[in-house]
């Protein structure tokens, strides 16, 4: 054996991750283990090496400067291995991206724009599944993800901002003169007599518009769609009124199939591409954020 003075090599991330964290629960949930596998390895790693990483406390767990030093040069050689991961990656990394994006935004927004990515990207074959919410790039089958930045992101994914959120009620055109006639005479009473269309998967719509603009909204009726690609169908039709974010009624807004008769503002969130790695480290991400931003710059 050429290297026999070298510790447990399992547990060198565990120790690494709470050396810098000072804290066994935070490496633990950095690599996603429980506590106690952490403690293992770290007391496996003090067994091997014959000596005391840590000053425990009843609160506080301190590095010793042996372990101090000892992170230092395991954090040295695991630089060496990603950069040289990443360059063998790179050569070798090829194939199909799979895209997991919110369904709304697939449906209304994507999906109708990937002509132009096979002609703008012909050698790009993504595929494509629905999804929300925070995304485990270990445990998931995905490359990337297009969602809304409306939950906490863990350092270690790149995020790559595409476009703001801008939201305002939308209905058919029909309905958008009543309002406007309506508004001429109170603001308060734009609404009435109208159905307020909700979506389960953003039941706060409403509410953030209302505070943004601090606009009273009181309809007739209200009615909730499991979806929000529902509820907007459902204004398409005549059914009521629904908050639209903008790149979700672009296209609806274009052919005017609905309307906007109050605008859109931004409700301080956005839309960002995320990724295990950063895009200059795997060119079809490249690839694929460079388009979506040409397209996002549409909106």
């Amino acid at each position: 054996m050429r290297w026999p003075d070298l510790p447990p090599l399992n547990s060198l991330l565990p120790f690494e991750a709470t050396v810098r964290h000072a804290s066994m629960t935070r490496a633990a949930q950095e690599l996603h283990v429980t506590h106690g596998a952490v403690s293992r390895q770290i007391q496996s790693l003090e067994k091997a090496l014959g000596t005391t990483l840590f000053e425990r406390g009843t609160r506080s767990l301190r590095p010793t400067a042996q372990a101090r030093h000892l992170a230092a040069a395991v954090r040295d050689a695991l630089d060496q291995v990603d950069a040289a991961a990443r360059e063998v990656s790179r050569r070798e990394r090829g194939g199909p991206l799979a895209l997991s994006c919110e369904p709304t935004l697939l449906m209304r927004w994507l999906i109708p724009r990937l002509p132009d990515l096979a002609s703008q990207v012909p050698g790009l074959t993504v595929h494509l599944s629905a999804g929300g919410g925070p995304v485990s790039f270990e445990r998931d089958p995905i490359d990337v993800a297009l969602r809304r930045d409306d939950f906490p992101v863990p350092e270690t994914v790149s995020r790559a901002p595409l476009f703001t959120e801008r939201i305002g009620p939308v209905c058919s055109p029909e309905l958008a003169a009543r309002i406007t006639a309506a508004a001429s005479r109170s603001r308060a009473e734009c609404f009435a007599g109208l159905t307020i269309l909700h979506t389960s998967t953003r039941p706060g719509a409403w509410d953030d518009w209302r505070r943004i603009t601090r606009t009273r909204v009181e309809g007739a009726a209200e009615q909730t769609f499991e979806h929000f690609y529902l509820a907007l169908q459902a204004a398409v039709a005549g059914v009521g009124v629904a908050i639209g974010p903008y790149a979700l009624v672009h296209d609806d807004l274009l052919r005017g199939q609905l309307v906007a008769p109050f605008g859109l503002v931004a409700d301080g969130t956005g839309y960002h591409l995320l990724s295990p790695r950063p895009p200059e480290q795997d060119s079809r991400i490249a690839l694929l954020l460079g388009w979506l931003r040409s397209q996002a710059a549409q909106l």
